[in-house]
């Protein structure tokens, strides 16, 4: 099994910080309640509070395809382009330290 790993570097565009950061919060829940989702954490960056981390991982690429079908990442999408200047990197595992540690 190939663990799908997504970031997300999310920049809220002038005066649309606090909306973006509601946005962001509402999909940690329903997100790391879908199966398939091992993590789905907000990080904010402390010298732009208005940039923030999305950490993302799933079992395989199938769990990361639901995720991007749901009905909560769908009003995300809808949202997004208005509120922030977004990048995403989908990466895969080179050289991880095991969880156990």
């Amino acid at each position: 099994m190939v663990k799908v790993k997504v970031y997300a570097v999310l920049t809220a565009k002038a005066g649309k910080e606090d909306e973006l950061e509601a946005l962001l919060r509402g999909m940690a829940a329903p997100s790391r309640a879908e199966p398939g989702n091992l993590r789905y954490d907000l990080w904010q960056d402390t010298e732009t509070p208005g940039r923030f981390v999305l950490d993302e991982m799933y079992t395989d690429a199938e769990a990361n395809s639901s995720h991007r079908a749901s009905p909560h990442f769908q009003n995300y999408a809808g949202k997004i382009g208005g509120l922030a200047e977004r990048s995403v990197y989908v990466v895969k595992a080179v050289d991880v330290a095991s969880a156990s540690r």
